[in-house]
């Protein structure tokens, strides 16, 4: 005997990066399990695992490419497929900032929360007359690697490692170099020859990128402080 199949609706949204839309659904119980499983490890790669795998299940848009996705797509498109999913209100915590220790409980929703996307940011660096670098955005298998290192490196370090893999063009008049035809060395060697304000650009280039972000105004029920508390990142909402 062949039981019945449960239908499930579609939703479409529009990609941040790109602004093209997509078609995706629900998760499913067997996916929330998935990333249930993930979270009580508390391991970051482990989670971005999880969730690039119910991307994947769940985004119906044919030839659709999760690895081309920026990290702050990835983060937006899950947020929200789990609100479809789990219900468009998240219940979080939050530490009031005047005292860093009291904390309150607060209800989001969901389809509040937006793409933050700064007005002086942009994917073309100037780096004189003559030169100007073309970045593409850090995917999350990139983030992870970074962030998930026992290095002890500066942020000037980590900065020029990423930037070194962000690097999609560079452009010298009419010419363009495709960064994936030219060797690491080259490229790092390319970072290595810039002057300090010309570096500061491109770091500039991903303190300013896209952020999925929410402001919210919380009141310490201690000292009846308000304050206005900013919350970043996909694990911030879970």
């Amino acid at each position: 005997m062949t039981l019945p199949k449960l239908s499930t609706p579609t939703y479409e949204l529009v990609v941040p990066s790109t602004g093209k839309k997509i078609k995706y659904r629900p998760f499913l119980v067997k996916e929330e399990k998935i990333l249930l499983l993930a979270m009580e490890t508390e391991d970051e790669n482990q989670m971005a695992n999880a969730v690039k795998t119910i991307l994947s299940n769940c985004i119906q848009t044919p030839r659709f490419k999760i690895d081309n996705l920026a990290l702050f797509d990835i983060e937006y498109i899950f947020l929200n497929i789990r609100g479809k999913s789990v219900g468009e209100t998240v219940d979080l915590k939050i530490t009031c900032p005047d005292d860093n220790e009291t904390t309150v409980d607060v209800q989001i929703d969901l389809d509040e929360i937006v793409v933050d996307k700064q007005e002086d940011h942009s994917n073309i660096i100037k780096m004189n007359d003559d030169v100007s670098v073309v970045m593409k955005y850090p995917s999350m298998d990139l983030f992870i690697k970074n962030n998930m290192s026992d290095d002890s490196s500066s942020d000037v370090d980590d900065v020029f490692e990423i930037a070194s893999m962000c690097i999609n063009q560079i452009v010298e008049g009419e010419e363009v170099y495709e960064a994936s035809n030219c060797s690491k060395k080259e490229i790092n060697e390319f970072l290595e020859g810039m002057d300090t304000k010309q570096f500061l650009k491109v770091q500039k280039f991903f303190e300013t990128m896209p952020k999925l972000s929410h402001t919210i105004s919380v009141t310490n029920p201690n000292t009846k402080v308000t304050s206005e508390v900013v919350i970043e990142g996909l694990a911030s909402f879970f």
